[in-house]
């Protein structure tokens, strides 16, 4: 058995698990989350704790109970607690700004960028140089923190761009003549 997997994922007050035959849902304060299960692996509620079984000794098997069991225990979390990811924005005119689920960015461009949220993912601005996505699916934060940064990543010259509030952008050297 996976290391990760031996582990069991304890459930918060307030949160229900409830297994069907081929998906896993998780139920909390801040909304319901589901998973389908794979064919190798056994999910099972024992009280207030998950446990993700192998369903035999093979690499896959134990591969996917690992990954299974913190898939599993993410949407815990999310629907517990929540997700949150902040960018920021550095350089001269660059800013954000959020319009119920559109974020509008200013990025150095001819044009204005305009970015709608997908279903699930809110977007807030506390300066017009910072963003703040939250949400229960941690995928999802990810993901459209990872597509907002694509616009226009920090280049490595002045480190100009959209980054992750905690990315430290190493700066390169001018060319000497």
């Amino acid at each position: 058995m996976s290391r990760v997997a031996r582990n069991p994922i304890a459930l918060p007050a307030g949160v229900n698990a409830s297994i069907a035959a081929n998906q896993v849902a998780i139920k909390g304060p801040l909304g319901t989350l589901t998973q389908p299960l794979n064919g190798d692996v056994v999910v099972k509620l024992e009280g207030d704790h998950l446990q993700c079984i192998a369903m035999d000794e093979s690499m896959k098997s134990n591969a996917m109970s690992g990954t299974m069991r913190a898939l599993l225990a993410n949407m815990v979390q999310g629907v517990s607690k929540g997700f949150e990811r902040k960018l920021t924005l550095v350089g001269v005119g660059y800013r954000a700004q959020a319009a119920g689920q559109t974020l509008n960015l200013t990025l150095g461009f001819s044009h204005p960028v305009s970015y709608q949220m997908p279903q699930g993912v809110k977007v807030e601005t506390p300066s017009q140089t910072e963003i703040l996505l939250k949400s229960t699916n941690k995928q999802q934060v990810g993901q459209v923190a990872a597509e907002i940064r694509a616009f226009r990543s920090p280049e490595p010259y002045k480190g100009k761009g959209v980054r992750y509030a905690e990315e430290v952008v190493k700066l390169k050297e001018t060319k000497k003549k």
